[in-house]
């Protein structure tokens, strides 16, 4: 996870600083990250990663689920990193139930609503695609969706996402897109959620996971971070972990938290920071 601290230091090294809609924030426009899965799964080494949370929130969006409630069951707590946002005041009057979260990234990604009330899979016709045919230059999931943004409680963060597969090689690689990004507290948690949705439709279609590799376009740290960030660099990076899926799943909607494992994870002491929403 060299990559991901040589951002945060080059951030903090020549940022601007801006004041932005929550917080005053140090940051850097389009920074990229490539991270092959074949040398290791790229959770960060230099604090823990709560790799039962990304992994909980990423099936919890492929169920297409947008209730917090179902999140809560999912990773078997009270609260969750959704629960502030359910919570918020100018969203509560919008919501249909506690715990609603409205038309999020998993609603957006299972049921993207046409203008005659019909819906859209998005992932369920990549996995096709990628089965039928593999050269598809239209290999996209998008969360972004501006006619219903005002039915989010929160707009999405990672917008977009392609995949790109060598069908001689028989790797696939994707690539995210990301319109606001956390450095401290977020980023290491996408880096790790799409690494693993990587590696989850590269076995349900036949592939070897490659690349995931993120765009960051604001990419910021808060200035509230900036102790545990200098703390975190201060840290020598650790070897990368194994990602382990239950090689028996062959369905994108079949797999549980049962069946997705990181396997021989060492890594420093988390840092405390004040999540910012």
């Amino acid at each position: 996870m060299k990559i991901y601290n040589d951002v945060l230091k080059e951030i903090m090294d020549k940022g601007v600083d801006r004041k932005g809609r929550n917080a005053v924030t140090r940051a850097l426009f389009a920074k990229q990250m490539r991270f092959n899965l074949e040398e290791g799964f790229p959770a960060v080494t230099t604090k823990k990663l709560a790799f039962k949370a990304v992994t909980s929130e990423l099936l919890w969006f492929l169920e297409g689920s947008s209730d917090d409630n179902r999140l809560k069951e999912l990773n078997g707590s009270e609260k969750t990193i959704w629960t502030a946002n359910a919570e918020a005041d100018f969203w509560t009057r919008k919501a249909k139930f506690p715990g609603d979260l409205g038309r999020i990234y998993g609603v957006q990604w299972r049921a993207w609503k046409k203008l005659d009330g019909t819906t859209i899979d998005q992932i369920k016709r990549v996995v096709e695609k990628l089965k039928a045919d593999p050269n598809d230059r239209r290999l996209i999931v998008t969360a972004w969706n501006p006619g219903e943004l005002d039915e989010m409680a929160l707009p999405p963060c990672h917008i977009i996402f392609q995949f790109f597969a060598n069908p001689e090689t028989k790797k696939l690689s994707l690539h995210m897109v990301q319109r606001s990004c956390d450095m401290f507290l977020g980023v290491p948690f996408n880096i790790a959620s799409y690494s693993l949705l990587l590696a989850m439709i590269a076995q349900v279609t036949g592939f070897t996971p490659h690349e995931c590799i993120l765009t960051l376009n604001d990419a910021h740290i808060y200035h509230e971070h900036f102790d545990a960030v200098k703390e975190q660099l201060a840290r020598e990076p650790m070897k990368s972990p194994k990602l382990w899926l239950n090689p028996e799943v062959t369905d994108i909607d079949k797999f549980t938290m049962d069946d997705i494992k990181l396997v021989d994870y060492e890594h420093h002491p988390p840092i405390k920071a004040p999540m910012i929403v």
